[in-house]
Order: structure tokens, then C-alpha cells, then sequence
């Protein structure tokens, strides 16, 4: 992924993130034994590259970004920059690829919700501790 994207100022994720930018594949690198993606999204202000690991939510070629900050009451960062620059890369295991991301709501969102909650149980909890929706985005 060129451009040189930032790293995330967060411990835990810098360093998930450099694991994978090390091996070259998202492979082997999980949250409680769930795969992630590392998404590139581009700063809403800054216009700088940023890497974004989240976990996997796949469905026929198109993914989820789950706007979840762990049930936090605001949004993520990452989420207001893919909301002023839709266009975001993704790599899922070596796989490398460029798709536009769309926030969605109503059954669209609760279909992608669903396969989120599958795909990492902990979201339905962080929906509880927060009284926003937490925004989900397809990338197709």
C-alpha cells in the first residue's frame, strides 16, 4: 500500500498493524481468534494515508467497516474519513484491493449488522454501552 499511510497512534493497533505490513498478509493476525482486514482510508483534514484494522466482515467480494469504537459514545476517527473520501483499500490475507465504501441503513444495515455480530460477537455488546447506532459502511 503506497503513499506511506500513518500508523495508529494506539499501541495495540500500531502493532497489529505493523505485524501485518511485516508478514504481507493479514493471515495469523486476529482478535479473539477472529480475522481482521487492515483497511487504508484517507484523513478527512489531512488528506494522509491511514491504516485501519478491523475485523472481517465479508459477504460475495464486498466488506463491512463497522463504525464500533468498542461502544464508545463517538464516532471513530476513521469513520469521518471515510466519510469525506469513500474510496479505500483493503487487504484481506495478500489480496489487495480498491472499493467504495457507502454508510447504509435500514434492512441493508441490518443484514450487514447480522453478518457483523457473526463475525465478531462482541459488537451486539458495544451496541448496548452506546446510545448511538453505531454506522456500518459496505465496500464494494
Amino acid at each position: 500500500m503506497a503513499d506511506n499511510p500513518e500508523l495508529s497512534p494506539t499501541d495495540w493497533v500500531r502493532e497489529q498493524t505493523e505485524r501485518i505490513l511485516e508478514q504481507g498478509t493479514t493471515e495469523g493476525v486476529e482478535v479473539l481468534d477472529r480475522p481482521v482486514v487492515l483497511f487504508t482510508t484517507t484523513g478527512a483534514k489531512s488528506g494522509k494515508k491511514r491504516y485501519v484494522p478491523l475485523m472481517r466482515v465479508e459477504e460475495n467480494g464486498k466488506y463491512a467497516m463497522i463504525a464500533s469504537k468498542g461502544g464508545d459514545p463517538a464516532h471513530p476517527a476513521w469513520y469521518h474519513n471515510v466519510k469525506a473520501h469513500p474510496q479505500v483499500t483493503a487487504q484481506d490475507g495478500d489480496k489487495v484491493v480498491e472499493l467504495t465504501a457507502r454508510e447504509v441503513d435500514g434492512d441493508e444495515r441490518a443484514h450487514w449488522w447480522e453478518l457483523a455480530v457473526q463475525a465478531y460477537p462482541p459488537y451486539a455488546e458495544y451496541q448496548t454501552k452506546t446510545d448511538r447506532q453505531i454506522p456500518v459502511f459496505v465496500l464494494e
